[in-house]
């Protein structure tokens, strides 16, 4: 580094400082509605909140001054997150009159990231600020090591028990953060070390050379077997590559390696890498300022209409379209595509449902310059990935043309049948949305069942016939020619395919505002459950992200002691039942174990599994799209190592069929 750039930096520096702290509101309402903050008070909005901590970490890498990030599960189920950046300033705030420690941590959406002169990109400016897991926290500690002096300032719920107070001297710079969510807030205070490393693994792929770990000391604690707590490490030199190569590691791969573009020339910073495999799907995933914006926006538009343009020249100047008889559009052009797209905004305007489709419409342009620019070079330096790249999208365009007659079939069944429902579906009576439901069941036999048990005014039955097609392998038109598919589609009244994208979905005649997914509660079960999960990941995804989706919890086991009976839904719960009516003598009570839903009557399948007064249903939401991408590939891909070795380490938690 020159003395030029060592004095810029130097300034820099100075310039962050209680200054570049701008308030715009309070934390008043935040503990009357969290959900309004963080998107719920379960599972989610839980480790949203490492999420908050974690991007005020990320920002100082954006800005140049943070290499390591460490975040760590204590035993207490406290979090503590540590960075080598700056420091949260801790001067007296001009407008506030306080630390200005103590205004980020108490003040909703103040912060530096406001400013233009501390962060020129930001991704927490569409977050709510660490000032919100402040006040979701029976407890929080913030440590500021800052020119060389150590600070620190402890809150109870939001509210800060004393003054910002200097504890000693630090020869480094950085934050340490240590919070605890409050239980009467949250309905789980149980963080999930795969949902946590998922997105740290996203936030190393999305920027490179940062070292971030993830430390689960509750291990350790809770086996006392002196190996140390579970630690998994995330660091990627080539980044968005390593992100495609990660992506696509269960699949064929066509060409040679991972297309790489990185185009700076304009005021909106592109980088992308895209590769084509031998799949039928397309998994593009985008984010703006390291945020996932999977409902897309202009950023995905430029970049479709970029690589159409692109190829479709490409391969008529080359002539290998030239004996097609029929059109090719933006779909075939993006079959078997896998693809990150990364962009830095200095002001996004972020809109959609969940606020997570980009709006800028100077993006657009920015992305499709430089796709065009970078592509064109690439397939002119690559005839051979070129001709394979294009051979590719041929396929893809007849596939389609074979598909749209099995996609008509689809969409007039009504016309053959009268009713326009699959002759095996027992719809409910009510035929307000809102309020029905329908459940997707395996096989005749827990079919009959459940048409028995059901609440015939708000609950549908569609039984299915054993396992549906592994859409993961198969090409569009063979699953839209299957008729366990095709009832799906026509029981839920959703429709598929328009001239410009054959995958569309229009879920505007949905008539269940709940999916609901019944199996057996064994590993046969759950198999079935997968390859259902993995067709609606692929072809209803928006019914996921809507939160139409959820899963019924049957019972495995009942024990019975005279006319006393209780349901168990795992081993532990059966050997504390066992234990609690049999007072530790195995023999003196009853134990059924269901191997199928068909082996309950019509009452026990409504009372444990059916009845929205006491049944558990878990519902279906997508944490990280590129993540479910991965695991999906991997479950129902052709490649069984890679599957083998997941079962194995996830054995404990989950039951997965190979």
């Amino acid at each position: 580094m020159t003395n030029d750039e060592q004095r810029k930096r130097s300034k820099e520096q100075d310039d962050y400082s209680a200054g570049s702290i701008q308030v715009l509101e309070g934390l008043e309402a935040v503990r009357k509605r969290p959900a309004m903050y963080i998107g719920d008070v379960g599972v989610r909005g839980l480790h949203h909140l490492v999420y908050e901590v974690v991007d005020n970490s990320i920002d100082e890498a954006l800005a140049g001054y943070c290499t390591q990030i460490d975040v760590t599960i204590n035993e207490d189920n406290s979090v503590t997150v540590v960075d080598n950046g700056r420091g949260i300033p801790v001067e007296m705030h001009e407008k506030e009159k306080r630390s200005a420690l103590e205004v980020v941590m108490t003040v909703l959406h103040a912060g530096g990231k406001f400013d233009k002169d501390s962060y020129k990109v930001s991704g927490g400016l569409h977050g709510v600020g660490v000032s919100c897991v402040n006040a979701l926290s029976s407890r929080m500690t913030v440590d500021v090591m800052r020119q060389g002096k150590k600070w620190s300032q402890t809150y109870e719920r939001g509210k800060p028990l004393a003054p910002v107070t200097q504890t000693g001297d630090s020869d480094g710079s950085g934050t340490i953060t240590t919070f605890m969510p409050d239980d009467t807030i949250f309905q789980t205070l149980d963080f999930k070390f795969d949902i946590l490393a998922a997105r740290l693994r996203e936030l190393a792929f999305l920027n490179k050379g940062i070292m971030l770990t993830l430390t689960d000391r509750r291990e350790e604690a809770e086996n006392g077997n002196g190996n140390g707590p579970m630690t998994e490490q995330f660091y990627s030199e080539r980044g968005l590559i390593e992100f495609v190569e990660y992506l696509d590691v269960n699949r064929e791969r066509l060409t040679e390696g991972v297309i790489y573009i990185n185009y700076d020339k304009g005021e909106t910073p592109v980088e992308l890498a895209l590769q084509y495999n031998t799949s039928f799907s397309e998994n593009v995933h985008s984010y703006v300022n390291n945020i996932n914006t999977i409902e897309g926006g202009t950023h995905l538009a430029g970049f479709r209409r970029g690589l159409t343009r692109t190829l479709k020249k490409y391969a008529e100047d080359s002539g290998q379209t030239s004996k097609l008889k029929f059109d090719i559009n933006g779909d075939d052009f993006r079959e078997g595509l896998t693809s990150v797209i990364s962009c830095k905004v200095a002001e996004p305007q972020f809109e959609g449902q969940t606020k997570t489709k980009l709006g800028n419409s100077e993006v657009m342009g920015s992305v499709d310059v430089a796709v065009s620019t970078a592509l064109s070079n690439y397939l002119e330096e690559n005839p051979k990935d070129a001709k394979v790249i294009v051979q590719k999208v041929i396929l893809a365009a007849t596939a389609r043309h074979a598909a749209r007659k099995a996609r008509e079939l689809v969409q007039r069944k009504n016309v053959l049948s009268g009713s326009g429902l699959p002759g095996k579906l027992a719809d409910c009576a009510d035929r307000n949305p809102a309020v029905s439901e329908i459940f997707i069941v395996e096989g005749d036999s827990a079919g009959g069942t459940a048409k028995q048990g059901r609440d015939r005014r708000f609950q549908a039955i569609l039984p299915l016939r054993g396992k549906i097609l592994n859409v993961e392998k198969a090409m569009q038109h063979k699953i839209f020619d299957n008729e366990e598919i095709k009832n799906i589609y026509t029981a839920l009244g959703v429709s598929i395919g328009t001239d410009d994208d054959s995958k569309a979905l229009n879920i505007s005649g949905l008539r269940y505002a709940k999916v609901i997914i019944m199996t057996d509660a064994d590993v046969d079960g759950s198999h079935i459950t997968t390859l259902i999960m993995t067709f609606f990941f692929r072809y209803m995804k928006e019914l996921i992200e809507n939160g139409n989706i959820y899963i019924a919890t049957p019972p495995l086991y009942l024990v019975k002691k005279g006319k006393a009976e209780k349901y168990c839904w795992d081993d532990e719960e059966l050997n504390a039942a066992v234990q609690e009516m049999g007072q530790g003598k195995e023999s003196s009570v009853a134990i059924q174990r269901y191997k199928g839903l068909g082996e309950m009557n019509a009452e026990q399948l409504w009372s444990t599994t059916m009845n929205p007064e006491t049944r558990t249903l878990r519902q279906i939401t997508i944490d990280s799209a590129a993540e479910a991408d991965h695991i999906f590939s991997m479950l129902m891909g052709d490649e069984v190592p890679p599957r083998r070795e997941f079962i194995e380490k996830h054995a404990k938690y989950a039951n997965i069929d190979a």
